[in-house]
């Protein structure tokens, strides 16, 4: 079933305004959700939206909070997110990295006793539209072996960096893990099998068996050791930076909760040579794309091209769904008729 964006985003505002948020903040929060469906990261729109909901119920999250600066250091600042809707907080931090950025070309905002922020892309894509870098990941709870070990001891803690390049700027969105809890659930609901080992089953071998490593929690780091050490770090620097917890202490708590959170933007209209930087990321995916295919006619994988071809599949068939009710088009916001 193909359900139109505005009609997603309605249901969305209708069901936070239900539970009490206002008007602006709904508007908000349901537009960042429905985003994330709408470029095809259902794991953390749609199908992520009931676990919100939950959230809420159970005194996770407090929907009237807002994010209270702490300490500022000029371009740096500290914020206490005050258990508020986490996807609320990543984007007024991400606003507020933003305008740092503007004054002083880098700006940066670390945040802590926040939620999980959803969707981490759309802040990446928030901060290439004023062309800005966008440099930004979280920690989590425990919930992926270090490299050798068998017991959950650090977090997947998802990174998101983005880099303008006019209409199709380069997004890369990933988690430590070597597919993100959301992906496995979706691999558990079709019964399809991973594309490559994900992590181990309860006998300690490897499976391409989703609902295997969603029971044992033992998911393979991204780069086996690599990505173990990784995530260590992007733990450590986060607490550090926001004054919170770190993964083990996350872990202390009953749910995830508190979670450390850094948001990097870097102005680059501030810098002098910027037409030079934006010819040099047009010829550096130029000529990653040029690539021989190792199967003919599959591209080569492009930070680029993957999500943008998310988003091209969910803009058809909205398009179609909205062609036979006879409605408009969402991406306009009604400015043409389709």
């Amino acid at each position: 079933m193909r359900v139109p964006y505005e009609e997603m985003y309605n249901e969305f505002v209708r069901v936070l305004l239900k539970y009490g948020f206002d008007k602006d903040k709904a508007e908000i929060s349901a537009k960042l959700y429905a985003d994330a469906s709408r470029d095809g990261v259902y794991t953390h729109g749609l199908n992520r939206f009931p676990k919100f909901i939950k959230s809420i119920h159970d005194g996770i999250v407090d929907i009237h909070a807002e994010p209270v600066l702490k300490e500022s250091f000029g371009a740096f600042e500290r914020y206490d997110g005050c258990h508020g809707p986490g996807n609320l907080n990543a984007y007024a931090c991400t606003k507020r990295a933003i305008e740092l950025a503007k004054q002083n070309t880098i700006g940066c905002v670390a945040l802590a006793n926040t939620n999980h922020w959803m969707r981490p892309g759309n802040y990446g894509l928030m901060a290439v539209e004023q062309n800005c870098i966008g440099i930004f990941w979280t920690n989590t709870v425990p919930n992926m072996p270090p490299w050798g070990g068998r017991d959950a001891r650090l977090g997947n803690n998802p990174i998101t960096l983005a880099i303008p390049h006019g209409d199709t700027p380069v997004l890369v969105d990933v988690a430590m893990s070597m597919f993100s809890y959301g992906k496995l659930e979706v691999y558990k609901r079709s019964g399809r099998p991973l594309p490559v080992d994900g992590g181990l089953n309860k006998d300690q071998q490897p499976t391409k068996n989703a609902a295997e490593i969603l029971e044992t929690h033992e998911s393979y780091p991204i780069g086996y050791w690599k990505g173990s050490g990784l995530s260590l770090a992007l733990d450590l620097i986060a607490a550090a930076l926001a004054g919170g917890r770190t993964t083990r202490q996350v872990g202390e708590l009953p749910l995830e909760t508190e979670l450390s959170q850094v948001f990097i933007c870097i102005d680059l209209d501030s810098l002098p040579d910027k037409e030079n930087i934006a010819a040099n990321v047009e010829a550096t995916l130029r000529d990653m794309e040029t690539s021989t295919p190792v199967e003919e006619g599959r591209p080569v994988h492009s930070p680029v091209r993957t999500w943008l071809r998310s988003a091209a599949t969910i803009w058809r068939t909205v398009s179609l769904s909205r062609m036979r009710s006879g409605s408009r088009c969402w991406h306009c916001k009604g400015r043409c008729a389709v």
